[in-house]
Formats: C-alpha cells, sequence, structure tokens
C-alpha cells in the first residue's frame, strides 16, 4: 500500500550526525486490562514509549511500529511484568535495522479501589490511586518500576504537645485553687474547652515505588495499597458519617507523624514484602508555606 509514497527516514540521512537517547511517543490513549481484586478490568490509561536511536546518520525510527505493537499488547495482554518484556523485546525486533538496544513504556492510570466507611455498616464508595509503572529494557536487561500513590492525613506531634500543654494549663487555672474536682465538672469543663487549642494537620501523599522483573508474578499493587494504608493509619476517607468523622479523629489523635515517621513507617512495611522499593513522602504543611519531604529506599540503586 505504501509502496509508491515517499520514506523521508529511509531515503535521507540525517543532517545532524548525532546519536540520540530515545525516540517515541507520548500521550498514547490505551485500554490497559488489569487483573484487579474483582476481577479482569479495563482503565484508561496514558502511554509513553520509545526506543533509542544510536547510528547517528539515520534519521527516524518508525513509529507506527511501536503503536502497533502497542495496540496489540492492549488487546490481547493484561499488565504483568512478563507481558512488558515481550512488547519491549518486539520494539526493539522492529527496529533492528535502527541498531536499537533500549526500550522504554511508561503508563499512567488510576486504578479504583472500593473503600468502606470506618464505622457506619454498608456505607462506602470508590476511590482512585494514581499508579505509573514504567519498564525498560537496556543492554539485555529488563525491569519495571511501579508506583503508587497514596493520600493520608498527618497531625504533627510537635504542635499535637503544644496544644495540649495549653489545654492543661487552662485546666489549671480554672480548677487549681480547688482541693478536689468533681468527674463531672472536668467533664464538663474539657466538653466546652477540650479546643482551646487544636494541633495542625495536613493532606499527605506517599509515593511507593516497587521493582519487578520479568520473571516476577502479577503486580501486586492493591497488596501495596492496602500494606501502605494500615501502616499510616490514617488514610483519607471516602463517604463519611459523623462517626466515622469522629472515628478518623481518633486515628489521627492516635498516630500523630512527622515527615519522617511516615517515611519510616512504610520503609518497614514494605521491606516484609518487596525486597527492592522506594518510599518517598510529602506533608503539604498547613502551619508553613513548604512542604516537608523525607525519602528511604532499599536495593534501589541496584539494576
Amino acid at each position: 500500500m505504501n509502496a509508491a509514497l515517499p520514506d523521508v527516514a529511509l531515503a535521507e540521512s540525517s543532517a545532524i550526525l548525532a546519536a540520540l537517547d530515545e525516540v517515541g511517543m507520548a500521550g498514547i490513549d490505551l485500554p490497559l486490562r488489569l487483573d484487579g481484586p474483582n476481577g479482569p478490568e479495563v482503565v484508561r490509561a496514558r502511554a509513553e514509549i520509545g526506543v533509542d536511536l544510536p547510528v547517528p546518520d539515520i534519521k527516524g525510527i518508525h513509529m507506527s511500529r511501536l503503536h502497533r505493537l502497542l495496540g496489540e499488547f492492549a488487546a490481547s495482554q493484561s499488565l504483568q511484568p512478563a507481558a512488558l518484556g515481550s512488547l519491549l523485546q518486539a520494539c526493539l525486533a522492529s527496529h533492528e535495522g535502527c541498531g536499537s538496544q533500549r526500550a522504554r513504556l511508561s503508563l499512567d492510570f488510576e486504578w479504583l479501589l472500593y473503600r468502606p466507611a470506618l464505622m457506619t455498616p454498608g456505607l462506602g464508595v470508590w476511590k482512585a490511586y494514581p499508579v505509573r509503572v514504567e519498564a525498560h529494557w537496556e543492554a539485555g536487561r529488563f525491569w519495571v518500576d511501579a508506583w503508587v500513590t497514596v493520600v493520608y492525613s498527618s497531625t504533627c506531634p510537635c504542635s499535637a504537645a503544644l496544644s495540649r500543654q495549653l489545654v492543661e494549663q487552662a485546666f489549671s487555672a480554672q480548677f487549681g485553687s480547688s482541693a478536689t474536682v468533681s468527674v463531672q465538672a472536668a467533664a464538663d469543663w474539657l466538653r466546652d474547652h477540650a479546643t482551646l487549642a487544636t494541633p495542625h494537620s495536613q493532606r499527605s501523599e506517599a509515593l511507593l515505588g516497587v521493582r519487578y522483573t520479568e520473571g516476577d508474578g502479577p503486580f501486586a499493587l492493591g497488596d501495596l495499597i492496602d500494606l501502605a494504608e494500615e501502616a499510616l493509619g490514617t488514610p483519607v476517607q471516602t463517604a463519611v458519617k459523623r462517626a466515622d468523622e469522629q472515628e478518623f479523629a481518633r486515628l489521627n489523635g492516635q498516630n500523630l507523624m512527622y515527615v519522617e515517621d511516615a517515611a519510616r513507617r512504610l520503609h518497614q512495611a514494605m521491606a516484609t514484602r518487596f525486597a527492592v522499593h522506594q518510599v518517598r513522602v510529602i506533608h503539604r504543611e498547613s502551619l508553613h508555606a513548604h512542604d516537608a519531604v523525607a525519602q528511604v529506599s532499599q536495593g534501589w540503586a541496584q539494576r
């Protein structure tokens, strides 16, 4: 069909002789098959795919070949490390004439998980978790980095201590001259004045990365999300009634954490399941005009 059409990429050489680290496409819409907790499902993903162009005088790659291979993958394969490895090998084989030795594919999508309310029976809705999967093939080696973002609430331990001190001082000022204070009088005072000062808290994000190779089994992203939310104790909620909001307040009070605390909690929890992982935590401060960040990894620098 294209025999009579000009092919500039093959017929002409590049005017500037330089190898390129990567050439490809970004922003490709793709139906992506996932093996979720409730069975197979299809989500909308945005793909970026490319190969290197190491031969300086070759004008360009064959983008339509990458596009076709990506479409065939989406139509027949679910998201698994082995399937991604096969896709990248096929991308390199389709560009053998270009001397390509590296290939990369990234997929961005949101994974919906059903989340019940903390206390109210039968109440719950779906919650979206941003996911990025980035697969690499380089010098005969293959690996996949999968990233999940978990949003949670963090209450500052220092602010909590300062708030408790103010409440303590106000209580002493009210009842310090009394030899005894009845339980009812103390309860009444606390009901009206326990929030004389409140600690600051903020919506926070944990970016969790795990590494897979071609021989690894299915992605365990749902397990990773559950593991992280359990370790943190204060994931943001979906539908709530007053009882759920009260329980959320209790959980925040029982899980005071600096950004360092959150990073260490997540690192400890992930080490039980994922040999190679990375944690980056961001507390979007409500006290400061800047964010607080912390990062920790295990085996991440080794590839």
